[in-house]
């Protein structure tokens, strides 16, 4: 069986650039957030069940209005726990398969932006957390996203904050500008490939 390994951070941290890396080095990734947001768009229960927590209205064309969806749950808690139970069932159903499609990989890593968040670190063998300082962080999204200061700012009040977040991670990258970030991938990645 793969080691699974969790790679998170907060918004902006540089998770995804981590793990495009790992997959250079030849490991497979699942992306979480990309595939929940393929689920919704594409799986007809998962659909049903968002239409009916917000109303038909939120799809056009077939496809989830996320920046209406962020806008409602990013200011109603209940709401977001509502949501996140419509569709992390449905990506977690979606990662088994995944995992046993490469189940002949050693490691096998699974990118989410709130694994420690949901508790879904639990089911993994470790977990990886990408960190950089908060006003880094806050002007990669600003470039990145092109919203405002203020918007990530409240992005990121709804995450856990970083000091929780290493309490609970088994490694962590810093990527802030004056640390190398492949000297650490590949010192992690050679540590697990060793247990």
């Amino acid at each position: 069986m793969s080691l699974r390994i969790g790679v998170t951070g907060g918004i902006g941290s540089g998770k995804s650039l981590v793990c495009r890396v790992i997959e250079t080095l030849g490991y497979p990734v699942f992306y979480s957030d990309l595939v929940a947001r393929t689920i919704t768009d594409t799986d007809t229960q998962v659909k049903e069940q968002v239409k009916e927590l917000f109303g038909s209205s939120i799809y056009t064309d077939g496809i989830l209005d996320r920046k209406k969806v962020a806008e409602l749950v990013f200011a109603d808690g209940e709401l977001l726990a509502k949501l996140n139970s419509i569709i992390h069932p449905a990506v977690a159903r979606s990662f088994e398969q995944w995992c046993m499609q490469n189940s002949s990989s050693k490691l096998v890593f699974k990118e989410a932006a709130i694994l420690f968040e949901t508790g879904i670190y639990r089911e993994l063998h470790k977990t990886i957390l990408v960190t950089a300082p908060e006003e880094l962080r806050i002007k990669r999204v600003v470039e990145r996203d092109g919203v405002s200061e203020s918007e990530v700012r409240a992005r990121m009040a709804r995450q856990m904050p970083e000091g929780e977040k290493i309490k609970l991670a088994d490694f962590i990258i810093d990527n802030s500008s004056n640390q190398l970030i492949l000297p650490q991938i590949l010192s992690i990645v050679q540590t697990l490939s060793a247990i």
